[in-house]
């Protein structure tokens, strides 16, 4: 069980509690929320305006509200601010947000009572999952659509997921035995107020994007050794005069997976080269520089897992409660967009790879198409295709979402960030990624198929067995759909992690153990 107490989050906490981690109240959480508690009661009797608790908000914030509607303020805000659109967020999304709000409540700089985060760590561990649209939010002020729809549930109204069932809210909280929350002053809006909807679609998207970075080392390893390329390009000498950290790591991966393979020199159909393309030579230079823009989505991400993201916020110290802008999705916009654009050069260069594998132009001697029976089959001519098309289609998504801005509010909320539009984007590029990096498995394997007998090498031999046991070689054309798939599919199930991700993150899989 993982304790919530307002501590940073790593990335592999946040996919272990999507894959059903149970959660707690940090103890030292419940003494700073009081503390915090006290003071918004305070503002509350004394009738000084303060934002949230005896105030309209955004637009509204001048409108003063009567004693007797404080409480109805709060459920009226929750009620209306319910205006999601499109499919739910997945039962992990979902999971991950529902622990980020619990945990930033925890800091104690919301004024929300304890039990509002433990009916919240309740949900999760008793599995009502809110159902919570993907669309709506403009990241700022935080993400209100998508928080107000799990906020919905958590006082007995909207809907859920509860035991694979979609229900009424109210029902999923009696079957799984939880009190409704009856929201008191300032609490519906400390649940709206954040960005903890962007942060758990965008969080889990950098997860499988770390694994994606390493199948793509997996991936280029076995190109080169099909493309009869030379390793000498990952010379340590040569990564040291530029010392970018990823670009080490990435040339160090590449010399630990080739380690002891070679193809046989007798199966060679074309001169050595001196040098290789691009799309091989320089894997260090751009997977590296792919996994450093990772980095610093992640840092960013991990940051703001334990930040006090709502407005105002309460310091028990001076008893001031502040206006600020927290909420404002800004950071993780910025780092989503960047791991976007570099998820999508890494999806580029694989595809430069898979072209070459194909090529009977660029093949070094491979059957064109690596067609058992080149003409009579077309082998993974349309295999290259699809990965042309999916790369296209990132190309387009990988445009900033954080550069836009739309007005809200009638002009209060000015500039946004469009956080969740970025972290959406991120996740259908992944989605691709892997799609496009399970076709240069694939591919690669199918080249290597034609070059046997070679030595695989003790690493790189158990990454294609894997592959292979899959989906064995093509001796004849059969169609590839569910071969790309099932092998994308083992890549997102962490099947691949042993070689993918040995210097990064531990899987789901780990973290749950």
């Amino acid at each position: 069980m993982m304790l919530l107490g307002g501590q940073p989050l790593k990335l592999c906490d946040i996919a272990a509690i999507a894959s059903g981690e149970r959660v707690r109240l940090a103890p030292d959480a419940i003494g700073r929320m009081e503390a915090s508690r006290r003071v918004v009661r305070k503002a509350a009797e004394e009738r000084l305006p303060v934002y949230g608790i005896n105030t309209g908000f955004g637009k509204l914030c001048g409108v003063k509200i009567p004693c007797e509607d404080i409480e109805r303020l709060q459920l009226n805000l929750v009620r209306s601010h319910a205006c999601g659109i499109g499919r739910p967020l997945s039962a992990g999304e979902t999971r991950a947000m529902v622990a980020l709000r619990a945990n930033t409540l925890a800091l104690g700089y919301s004024g929300v009572r304890p039990a509002v985060a433990e009916a919240l760590c309740e949900m999760l561990n008793r599995g009502v999952h809110p159902v919570i649209p993907e669309k709506g939010s403009v990241g700022a002020s935080g993400d209100l659509a998508p928080l107000a729809h799990l906020a919905l549930c958590a006082i007995g109204e909207g809907e859920a997921v509860y035991r694979g069932e979609r229900v009424p809210g109210g029902v999923a909280l009696v079957r799984a035995g939880i009190e409704p929350l009856k929201l008191e002053a300032k609490e519906g809006l400390a649940l709206l107020n954040g960005t903890q909807a962007l942060t758990a679609v965008g969080a889990l998207a950098l997860w499988r994007a770390h694994r994606l970075a390493g199948i793509a080392d997996l991936g280029g390893a076995l190109s080169l050794k099909a493309l009869l390329g030379t390793p000498v390009a990952f010379d340590p000498r040569i990564h040291a005069a530029r010392p970018h950290a990823g670009q080490a790591v990435v040339a160090a991966r590449l010399r630990d997976l080739l380690e002891e393979s070679d193809v046989a020199p007798d199966r060679r159909t074309a001169p050595a080269r001196v040098q290789d393309a691009y799309s091989l030579r320089c894997m260090p230079q751009v997977h590296g520089a792919v996994r450093g823009a990772l980095e610093f989505a992640r840092a960013t991400v991990e940051i703001e897992s334990g930040s006090a993201t709502d407005n105002p916020l309460v310091f028990p110290e001076s008893g001031d409660v502040l206006s600020g802008g927290n909420f404002h999705g800004a950071p993780l916009a910025l780092g989503f967009d960047t791991a976007a654009i570099a998820l999508t050069t890494l999806a580029s260069i694989t595809e430069r790879r898979i072209d070459r594998l194909v090529n009977p132009d660029l093949n070094q001697g491979l059957p064109a198409f690596l067609a058992a029976h080149p003409g009579v089959g077309s082998g993974f001519m349309i295999a290259h295709v699809a990965a042309v098309s999916l790369l296209a289609e990132s190309k387009v998504l990988a445009h900033p979402a954080s550069v836009d801005n739309l007005p809200t509010s009638g002009g209060q909320e000015d500039h946004v960030s469009m956080g969740m539009t970025a972290a959406l984007k991120l996740r259908q590029i992944v989605e691709n990624g892997e799609a496009i990096a399970a076709i240069e498995l694939l591919t690669a394997s199918q080249a290597l198929h034609f070059r046997a007998p070679f030595e695989a090498g003790r690493e790189l031999g158990r990454v294609l067995e894997a592959v292979r046991a899959i989906a064995p070689p093509s001796r004849d054309d059969r169609p590839l759909s569910r071969d790309i798939e099932a092998v994308a599919a083992a890549v997102r199930e962490g099947r691949f992690d042993e070689w993918a991700m040995p210097e990064t993150l531990p899987s789901p899989a780990e973290v749950m153990q």
